[in-house]
């Protein structure tokens, strides 16, 4: 990982790949990486992957997928998406120490919807030991920069019908994920690697986001909207860009501390923050670029002031998909002054252009600064008309 206090992932490149598994990589899709994204999650077993595009994009950040909350059947090993692996967590439970969660008839809990996937005791101080021994083990070596964390959950998403054995609510499951990320991260950091968990609904926590992303940064997987129509409403959308945003401040120190550097780490580097928008099907004029994919690289933009590091589009579950588009390669440059809230909509001015999006459900019409050129290479005018959940990235004129 880069020492240098700046955002991660190499300038001018703001594309993130993630991978929760699918098909092959292929070789053109390894090169497309190394050319347009600053960030990859791939799964733990794609090692050459991993050390190919970081030989090739050294500011690359590379991450490992690992699931804090499931185990998975079906893999054949012997790496794991998992922390603690179906084959270990079966032999231990036949052992007589059982980390699968339970109904209160006893049968373990399949997650609804996700076959094959079991719930683990994330309340289970063992469990957690396990998960974190096991993860800093492989990735002490690894070429990976760190972890992707995923399901780092705030509700019920999966069909466990509370209550279960040992849990009457999910106020206890959230608990002792917040212990497994700081107890995770910290290992993982002693190591030289960072911990980036999928932060779930972080607005409904205050500073929940700022907490979970200490050890590394956080990824965002239902950036602006949960589906291709399906938007978070205008407030809770604000709300969740100015969380993130304030949450994604700071630094994170890598390796052993020394009291001599203020108990800092002789390496530090920014935050990792990953988005992901859901793709609408619907294409916007001139590049032809997925009209939610716009919308979520105008917030990347608005809120995160250019300081964020990688966003993706896809459909639902389809990871193993190449996002791309036009936009991702326009570089706005620093920002001037902060976001001006025009109505519902959040627009923001950067030394090299300008981004605004409309987080509401109506029409809003937004004044526009001088000299702005559209991907055609138009003026752009004075002022026009931001559709409902409309996004627009423009480059100053050259």
């Amino acid at each position: 990982m880069a020492n240098k206090l700046t955002r991660l992932g190499g300038p001018g490149k703001f594309g993130a790949w993630v991978r929760y598994g699918g098909k092959p990589i292929t070789q053109q899709q390894l090169d497309f990486a190394v050319k347009n994204y600053s960030v990859a999650i791939l799964q733990p077993w794609e090692l050459d992957a991993a050390r190919y595009l970081k030989k090739r994009a050294p500011q690359m950040v590379v991450l490992a997928y690992k699931c804090l909350s499931s185990t998975r059947s079906y893999e054949p090993g012997p790496i794991y998406s998992s922390g603690v692996s179906y084959p270990l967590a079966q032999s231990m439970a036949n052992s007589g120490k059982d980390f699968f969660a339970h109904r209160l008839n006893g049968d373990r809990i399949e997650w609804k919807g996700y076959p094959k996937h079991f719930q683990m005791q994330v309340w289970n101080a063992d469990y957690r030991w396990h998960w974190v021994d096991a993860v800093v083990r492989e990735m002490r070596d690894s070429p990976f920069d760190g972890v992707m964390a995923d399901n780092d959950v705030e509700n019920d998403y999966y069909g466990l019908d509370l209550p279960i054995q040992g849990v009457e609510s999910m106020t206890k499951i959230r608990e002792h994920l917040d212990f497994l990320v700081a107890y995770a991260g910290i290992e993982l950091n002693k190591i030289g690697k960072i911990l980036v968990p999928n932060i779930a609904e972080s607005r409904l926590r205050y500073g929940k986001w700022e907490r979970h992303s200490a050890y590394g940064g956080g990824f965002e997987e239902v950036w602006l909207g949960w589906g291709p129509n399906d938007y978070l409403s205008s407030p809770y959308a604000v709300m969740q860009g100015r969380e993130i945003a304030n949450g994604s401040a700071g630094d994170v120190n890598l390796g052993a501390t020394f009291a001599g550097l203020g108990g800092r780490s002789a390496a530090s580097q920014k935050k990792v923050t990953i988005l992901r928008t859901p793709l609408s099907d619907r294409k916007a004029a001139i590049t032809g670029t997925d009209e939610n994919f716009l919308y979520g690289l105008a917030g990347f933009w608005v809120f995160g002031g250019g300081a964020f590091t990688g966003i993706s589009a896809t459909h639902h579950d389809a990871y193993d998909e190449i996002p791309h588009a036009p936009e991702l390669s326009y570089d706005l440059g620093d920002p001037v002054g902060g976001i001006i809230a025009q109505s519902t909509a959040q627009t923001r001015a950067f030394t090299r252009g300008w981004a605004a999006l409309n987080t509401g459900s109506k029409d809003v019409t937004v004044t526009v600064p001088s000299n702005l050129v559209d991907a055609a290479n138009r003026p752009v005018p004075s002022s026009f008309t931001l559709r409902a959940h409309q996004g627009v990235v423009y480059r100053r004129k050259a």
